[in-house]
């Protein structure tokens, strides 16, 4: 079960969109139509209920994350959270949200599944101690090489308040082409890789969509990718 010449390519992405559009409309569901319907719809409410837990906050803000970036991502969240610190704002007045859509789902995964698919590979995410296409997640339970400071692991920003959210969309179709690859089962796949988000990760109906609630909350908008 290799998957070393994955490769998904933009245009391939944008294909996969356009063949699964139907299932977005509303009119003329199938049962299968609606049950993904009824599920997109509680992702959002579960998604918009947290950004209103975030309405008094003093500053907001909501990083849009398409790709890995070199990890920044996260590490920008830290930065968000430091220098509001030394301006006088309290974590508990700072509202931080990640949108991890597109080619920066895997860094919402559990290190079994970067072996198991290699994201590393998929993904063109390398590991910093080895050089390599990394097989573990590189922005949680990080190592000294991966970031330049400890404190701006995932789980670290996540324990002062900042929100990661990956896009379904974006999970669903990338994990129904590594299955075709892979020749495996795209539903087991895709539930595989539900199962294996990390503590804390909200799922959400689509990033772009994601990126324009926070802003309609209040939050203002960052490009992390």
């Amino acid at each position: 079960m290799q998957n070393s010449n994955i490769v998904i390519p933009r245009r391939g992405f944008l294909g996969s969109i356009a063949a699964g559009a139907a299932t977005i409309g509303l009119a003329g569901l199938s049962t299968a139509e609606r049950l993904l319907a009824d599920e997109k719809d509680s992702m959002a409410s579960k998604y918009e209920a947290v950004l209103k837990k975030m309405k008094g906050r003093k500053h907001k803000q909501v990083f849009d994350a398409p790709m890995p970036n070199d990890s920044f991502p996260v590490i920008w969240s830290w930065a968000f959270l430091h220098t509001n610190n030394l301006t006088g704002t309290p974590d508990n007045e700072v509202g931080c949200v990640v949108v991890l859509r597109h080619d920066a789902i895997p860094f919402g995964m559990e290190d079994r599944l970067w072996a198991k698919y290699k994201f590393g590979e998929l993904f063109h995410i390398k590991d910093k101690t080895t050089d390599a296409p990394s097989v573990r997640n590189v922005v949680t339970k990080i190592k000294p090489e991966d970031m330049p400071m400890l404190e701006m692991a995932m789980e670290k920003v996540q324990e002062r308040g900042v929100v990661f959210g990956v896009c379904d969309l974006a999970l669903t179709i990338y994990s129904s082409n590594v299955a075709k690859e892979m020749k495996m089962d795209a539903a087991e796949v895709k539930k595989e890789w539900v199962s294996g988000l990390l503590p804390g990760m909200v799922m959400l109906p689509s990033g772009v969509w994601a990126v324009n609630r926070a802003q309609e909350n209040g939050f203002t908008y960052c490009f992390a990718g």
